[in-house]
């Protein structure tokens, strides 16, 4: 296996997958734009995961949803990675991409109340 392994639990992207609940072709595609390049390939050339790799996937799909764009992730995905010392640097940063969070999930949480209306609608229960 060729190595940049830091951890010693590894997995395939078929593992991978099934944690996350994550098509194969999504990871694949993660990996082709540089979100998430997998840690390691076997001599076969299959990819190889860390729970690290699997930490920052879970970040990538909890920002989806949100509207980051890949570029936005990818800084997002760096700046949550960088050393403590450069916490002041990236606080600004990371306050501006928290209110983009902040603003998109109160827009979600209001659409979802308005798909709720309407299925208490459509099923005789809402108002009329």
């Amino acid at each position: 296996m060729t190595a940049k392994t830091s951890s010693t639990s590894t997995m395939h992207i078929g593992e991978l997958a099934e944690r996350t609940g994550l098509s194969l072709r999504t990871i694949r595609h993660y990996d082709d734009v540089g979100l998430l390049p997998a840690t390691a390939r076997t001599d076969g050339g299959f990819r190889v995961y860390s729970e690290d790799d699997l930490e920052r996937l879970t970040v990538i799909k909890q920002m989806k949803p949100l509207g980051f764009s890949l570029e936005e992730m990818a800084e997002i995905l760096g700046l949550l990675a960088a050393p403590d010392d450069a916490a002041s640097e990236r606080s600004g940063t990371l306050a501006e991409f928290l209110e983009k969070a902040v603003h998109q999930r109160a827009k979600m949480a209001r659409n979802l109340a308005q798909a709720d209306e309407l299925i208490q609608r459509l099923s005789g229960r809402g108002p009329r």
